[in-house]
């Protein structure tokens, strides 16, 4: 059984920063990628970022210059830091892992979310 443990969130102010960071826990033979969503009330979850294991990233247009992903492979580990928030960056952030966790297993793994809310 795969845990995904997150933790970074919280009240900032437009224009801060936060990091969250999500840590797998489990058996994991491969990770394929990890990364983050998000909802907001009343609407879907969208992604925010994700990376592979090689570190190739992929980010939402609307984070762009203002979020970063990176992974740490041996400690089964992804940290989004995230500058120049925005309230409309408030939203329930999930993290996502893409994972090998058996022989001929791939599962899709997902945190119990971290609220963010951007207020002054």
């Amino acid at each position: 059984q795969v845990q995904l443990v997150e933790s970074g969130g919280g009240l900032v102010q437009p224009g801060g920063s936060l990091r969250l960071s999500c840590a797998a826990s489990g058996t994991i033979f491969l990770i394929y990628s990890m990364g983050w969503f998000r909802q907001a009330p009343g609407k879907q979850r969208e992604l925010v970022a994700s990376i592979d294991s090689r570190g190739s990233t992929d980010l939402a247009d609307s984070v762009k210059g203002r979020f970063t992903i990176s992974i740490d492979n041996a400690k089964k580990k992804v940290d989004l830091q995230m500058n120049s928030l925005k309230p409309e960056d408030t939203a329930v952030y999930y993290c996502n892992a893409d994972l090998q966790t058996g022989w001929g297993r791939r599962d899709d793994n997902w945190g119990q979310g971290t609220q963010v809310t951007v207020s002054s």
